[in-house]
């Protein structure tokens, strides 16, 4: 796909755009022909206003007038209904041809890793499936039809002036050439200008996006008046890009007017003079020469216009067709079913990384046994969050292998892979939606019944029902209506009705008050019985009761054992970890 940004106009990404419009090829076909006829109308009424005219002043019968008027009035209606047939055609085929875009381009950014989303902002990302499709719309309403329609029309225009005086449209033509030149160097230098704008928009919707997400960080340590004048700068520089194009259309169009002025003037001057002299001229040619001039240089003028929604539309395909042929997705050609897996684990020899060359995993092993519970435990930044992030492949590894039911991951259908994976993170998402359908994610296979079984066996329905409307509560953006506790209870629930063979639980309680720690130390105990279980441990009630604790540091696992195992080590990584972290509950 062509990236050169300097061309005026880029064919590949034309043509690629166009191609979307193949699969409605009736509507376009539909569209193209009201075109074609729309110009053949539109000059026929400058033809037949010169012929009324010439006819009225020769005979000066009424009558004859009556049918050139009719004939007028017929043609007009004509041209009514060919105007709403292509500009409803037009827009249905750019209509459907940008749903199609955006739904492909939105699949492909759902297979994205993880790594592309830790790597791009989310306000560019929204300005592509959002605002740069909606300039691609304009490509094809805006752009393709009304272009070819005008160059149509002035076509017609041009053999209806050669056939009726060739003279005369010489003179009308004579400035054409400047205009053509004219409207080349305007196209040249907007084009530069409308990508400007493009990266300005999606600047500014990147950073309104993160402020507006991250705004209690913002009030919090008093960044408003800093936030601010950031967001002054910006906005600065999206007026300036705007500007900018205003210079151009400011330069171009008076130009244009001027132009179109000077042929007219020479169509009267010279017409004018031709009368005079009893030449062949007559002044219903004049009249038409008039108009048609008019209908000849307004359409140059708006071709213009509509050539750069054509760029617009270029640069908008562009940048989403840069989305749309990403390859970041993880590959997706393993074919074992995980419908009946028991959910034994094994990390051998793993290595990962990020970033090329900044290890986060320096080549772990480990092995959890079916229906063990097994705690992850180390300081901030040992790679613990890492490895929940590696068994549901969020990312791929760099060596080594990771295997459930002794298959490799990558062996897996990812799919059915992470049906049977369950993951409760410790920063939980809620949509903007009810706690049923937050819980389920609008699943049909589970039931409201269903639900509230599993609620009422976790100890949180009575919670739940609490609220105003119960499972039909509407948590809001974030579920920003809730506590955090009550956000990670619902996320508790959420895994727990998907009935995984493997659970993962990032805990999360030093923020929530101790009532929701006792709900959620319950609903941990009720999700883990009888499934594989790994957690990365924040509580001491965890850590003493799983199977085994794997002590991570630096990326090493450095330790592995149960609690009192560990403890009985002197001078060892847990029980020195221990001692300053977690024996301050025992105090509490």
């Amino acid at each position: 796909m062509s990236t050169n940004s300097g061309n005026a106009f880029d064919i590949k990404i034309f043509a690629r755009l166009m191609s979307f419009a193949k699969k409605y090829r009736a509507k376009f076909i539909i569209a193209t022909i009201s075109t074609i006829l729309l110009a053949v109308a539109s000059a026929a009424s400058p033809y037949i206003l010169m012929e009324a005219v010439n006819d009225f002043t020769a005979t000066k019968n009424p009558t004859r007038l009556l049918y050139f008027t009719i004939a007028m009035l017929l043609v007009l209606l004509v041209q009514v209904i060919l105007q709403f047939t292509f500009i409803y055609y037009a827009n249905w085929v750019g209509q459907h041809v940008i749903r199609d875009i955006r739904a492909k381009v939105f699949r492909n950014i759902l297979q994205f890793k993880m790594g592309y989303f830790d790597n791009s902002s989310v306000g560019k990302l929204v300005t592509r499936v959002v605002s740069d499709i909606e300039t691609i719309a304009n490509f094809f309403t805006q752009g393709v039809f009304m272009i070819v329609s005008d160059i149509l029309k002035m076509l017609v225009v041009i053999v209806v002036m050669l056939y009726v005086n060739w003279k005369l449209a010489l003179i009308a033509l004579a400035v054409l050439p400047i205009l053509i030149y004219a409207t080349k160097l305007f196209q040249i230098a907007i084009k530069a200008t409308f990508q400007d704008v493009r990266n300005q928009v999606a600047n500014l919707n990147s950073f309104v996006q993160e402020r507006v997400t991250g705004m209690k960080i913002v009030q919090l340590f008093h960044r408003e008046k800093i936030e601010y004048d950031n967001f002054v700068s910006i906005n600065e520089k999206h007026k300036k890009a705007h500007i900018k194009t205003v210079w151009y259309y400011s330069i171009f169009f008076p130009i244009a007017e001027i132009l179109s002025s000077i042929a007219i003037g020479l169509i009267v001057w010279y017409g004018g003079f031709q009368i005079v002299e009893n030449s062949t001229v007559t002044v219903g040619a004049i009249i038409g020469f008039i108009k048609m001039a008019q209908m000849l240089f307004r359409p140059l003028r708006q071709i213009a216009d509509k050539f750069n929604q054509l760029q617009m539309g270029i640069v908008a395909g562009e940048r989403v067709f840069n989305v749309m042929d990403t390859e970041s997705s993880i590959d997706k050609s393993g074919t074992t079913l995980a419908e009946n897996i028991e959910g034994h684990i094994n990390f051998n020899k793993v290595h990962f990384s990020y970033i090329k060359g900044e290890e986060i995993l320096k080549g772990i092993s480990f092995d959890v046994k079916k229906g063990e519970t097994v705690a992850i435990v180390g300081a901030t930044g040992a790679g613990k969050s890492t490895i929940i992030n590696l068994i549901n492949r969020f990312y791929e590894i760099d060596s080594g292998t990771i295997s459930i039911d002794n298959i490799p991951v990558q062996n897996y259908n990812i799919e059915s892979l992470r049906k049977k994976v369950a993951v409760v993170l410790q920063d939980v998402f809620l949509f903007s939606d009810t706690i049923l359908n937050n819980i389920t994610l609008k699943n049909p296979e589970i039931t409201l019944n269903e639900v509230q079984q599993a609620a009422k066996q976790i100890g949180i329905h009575d919670f739940i029902m609490s609220l105003p409307n119960g499972y039909n509560y509407n948590v809001k953006e974030r579920g920003a209506m809730l506590s955090s506790g009550q956000r990670q209870l619902i996320a508790f629930l959420r895994a727990y009705v998907s009935k995984p063979s493997i659970l993962i639980l990032d805990e999360a309680t030093s923020s929530v008050d101790s009532h929701s720690e006792q709900m959620i130390q319950y609903a941990t105990d009720e999700i883990t019985k009888g499934r594989t279980s790994i957690v990365i441990a924040h509580r001491l009630a965890t850590i003493k009761k799983a199977d085994k604790i794997i002590v991570m540091d630096k990326g090493n696992i450095v330790e592995q054992g149960t609690h009192k195992e560990l403890l009985k080590k002197d001078d060892g990584y847990y029980k020195n970890l221990y001692d300053k972290q977690f024996s301050t509950e025992i105090a509490v």
